[in-house]
């Protein structure tokens, strides 16, 4: 019984609250309806208890009914006069005309008032900047690029950057403040929007930036984009030549036709082929990828141009002990061409600029005189040749053809290249390909193999390698991180090393920074990581659009590099000596000296012995396994 009274009465709830979304559903009117009917359910019970209790109330019936209607009158704004029915009414028609006209008034500003907050929620709105840095597309690079950009800019009073990409403004801002944290002085504004659209382009007001940087698309028509946005960019802002514009390509075929549309002006990089060149220098000059790591971070020191007319008319030479903490590396002609590591008898003529690595652009100061230099302990360094290498690379992918043509280059007749890949066929076919390309000073081997199987490095002698190369394979489908591999692979590696006690000189390319840290090998390896080399480059070059040149010449095979040579080719072993003398001495030797890496340091962190552009005039101790860092040839 007491079941079946529970049922008929649970059936009849769900009937009311069917039939009450029923009314709700008729729309607006409904909707009125009953606010107005719960708003006297409300109102109207507690006017009658107001008046019915206030000792002052009119006592006859018709004086507390109408003392009632006042009240609730008064509650809901609906006029409350009392008289002839036709006042009421009348009262009541225009408290509701009133009651729409305010209503409607407040719909009206608050709709506005949320388009434009909604406006502004998805970035259309136009930057009104000046001299800001503009940054068109997402991708990986685009944290480096602003973190880089955030430090270059820490000594500014107003500075900003403006991203404009292709998603929604809130998610931008919220991945770039996780990513980066306080960007301190510099204001960070994103924009939404299609960079390939000119008029699209106008929210970030490239005419007025003071650079304009298109960040690499990782999709397989990211190339094209990239030369789109350059076009719609031209468009935007026609062929004025204000913004230093820098963009990069992953495909050296989309090269010239981006350099094309970025016009004169405009800096193109080429992701792989600088990635190549990188892991190349790396593998023969272990310790390399940590100097420039340095380098290129605005957090060290770093490269910069700076006017020194009280130079003018001297002989470069110099000019290389004529600041303390600042090193000296190059000219800038007045017709803006570079000249690296000039002879040392170059005249530095009136209107050009110094290449130096110091902290800041106003941190190269001239000194008062020259610091001592110990002529004794410079040592006659011996000839320096190419010699021939013996190097083992560990998986294939799109930039491996480079490396090969890169090694064959660097090294000297008779070097051999043993390559270790899985692929089949295909690869074998790329890999002969590769080293007919190569020309026959370079022996290219192919053998088919997995090289996350423990069973094919153990068929593999690693420790009888001068390098060791590891690359991951390409994004595909059924690799969604590439970096995945050659962490298994780098495990194994790291496995025969303590097998064997022997220490192995390996060379890894990753695409995200952040798996370098889950990499088991020895402190102060050398990591190629593209995309934030690429994001590093582009920061730099954007502050100063000489650098181009630079870096150019720096990555090329056969002229001024950045090498690692032993300290005992320009100071006596065991000697204590200033840095200055190190400078000297390697001026005689026509290069030009930026620091140094000591050996008791070089498992260290967080610099691992790396030393850049230390005081002149401080004396150390030179130990053997120490190296000097120099910019020079051969």
């Amino acid at each position: 019984m007491g079941v079946g009274v529970a049922q008929r009465r649970h059936s009849a709830r769900k009937r009311v609250r069917y039939w009450f979304d029923n009314t709700l559903t008729r729309g607006a009117p409904a909707l009125i309806g009953w606010l107005a009917a719960a708003c006297l359910a409300v109102v109207l019970p507690a006017s009658v208890l107001l008046v019915w209790t206030d000792r002052r109330a009119p006592a006859s019936l018709t004086g507390r009914l109408a003392a009632v209607w006042r009240s609730t009158g008064d509650t809901l704004r609906l006029g409350g006069q009392t008289g002839p029915p036709l006042r009421v009414a009348l009262s009541v028609l225009l408290a509701l005309v009133a009651l729409l006209y305010v209503s409607t008034l407040v719909s009206l500003i608050t709709a506005g008032i949320n388009q434009k907050l909604l406006a502004l929620r998805r970035g259309r709105s136009t930057v009104l900047e000046d001299g800001h840095v503009a940054v068109l597309g997402w991708s990986e690079q685009v944290f480096t690029v602003v973190a880089e950009l955030v430090a270059a800019n820490a000594n500014q009073r107003r500075a900003a950057v403006a991203v404009l990409a292709d998603r929604d403004k809130t998610d931008m801002e919220d991945a770039l403040r996780t990513k980066l944290g306080s960007t301190g002085r510099t204001r960070l504004i994103c924009r939404s929007g299609s960079p390939t659209d000119p008029a699209v382009l106008s929210r970030v007001s490239p005419g007025t930036a003071g650079a304009v940087l298109v960040m690499p698309r990782e999709e397989p028509s990211g190339d094209a984009e990239v030369v789109k946005t350059l076009l719609a960019l031209r468009a935007a802002v026609g062929d004025t030549d204000r913004a230093q514009v820098v963009a990069a390509v992953r495909d050296a075929r989309y090269r010239l036709a981006a350099g094309l549309a970025a016009g004169p002006g405009g800096v193109v990089l080429e992701i792989d082929d600088i990635t190549a060149r990188l892991i190349v220098q790396s593998a023969l000059r272990p310790g390399l990828s940590l100097v420039y790591q340095e380098l290129l971070d605005f957090a060290g020191d770093e490269f910069y141009t700076v006017a020194e007319p009280a130079l003018a008319g001297r002989p470069f030479g110099e000019a290389l002990l004529g600041y303390d903490t600042s090193c000296v590396v190059g000219l800038v002609r007045d017709t803006g061409a570079l000249a690296l590591n000039p002879p040392s008898d170059t005249v530095i003529a009136r209107g050009d600029r110094l290449v130096v690595v110091t902290r800041d652009d106003d941190t190269a100061v001239l000194a008062d005189r020259p610091p001592p230099v110990d002529d004794t302990v410079i040592v006659s360094r011996p000839p320096v040749e190419a010699g021939t290498e013996r190097a083992l690379l560990l998986g294939w992918n799109r930039r491996a053809p480079l490396i090969v043509d890169q090694l064959a280059r660097c090294t000297g007749p008779g070097s051999v290249l043993d390559v270790v890949a899985d692929g089949g066929p295909a690869t074998a076919v790329a890999v002969r390909a590769a080293g007919a390309a190569a020309g026959p000073g370079l022996t290219v081997t192919f053998r088919d193999g997995d090289v996350t199987s423990p069973e094919t490095l153990a068929g593999v002698d690693a420790a009888s390698y001068g390098s060791v190369i590891v690359l991951g394979p390409d994004p595909g489908p059924g690799v969604a991180t590439p970096d995945d591999r050659t962490l298994v692979t780098l495990l194994l590696l790291r496995a025969l090393e303590q097998a064997s006690g022997d220490g192995l000189p390996v060379v890894t390319e990753m695409t995200d920074d952040r798996n370098r840290v889950l990499a088991p090998v020895s402190p102060g390896a050398d990591f190629i990581v593209s995309g934030k080399l690429i994001g590093l480059l582009m920061a730099q070059i954007s502050q100063n659009g000489h650098l181009a040149g630079l870096f150019e010449e720096l990555f090329s095979a056969g002229g001024n590099e950045i090498r690692l040579r032993p300290a005992s080719h320009y100071v006596r072993v065991g000697a204590r000596a200033s840095f200055a003398t190190v400078v000297e001495a390697a001026r005689r030797r026509g290069e030009c000296a930026i620091g140094y890496r000591c050996r008791a340091g070089a498992g260290e962190e967080p610099d691992y012995g790396v030393r850049i552009n230390p005081a002149k005039g401080v004396v150390r101790g030179w130990e053997a396994g120490d190296e000097v860092i120099v910019v020079g040839r051969g």
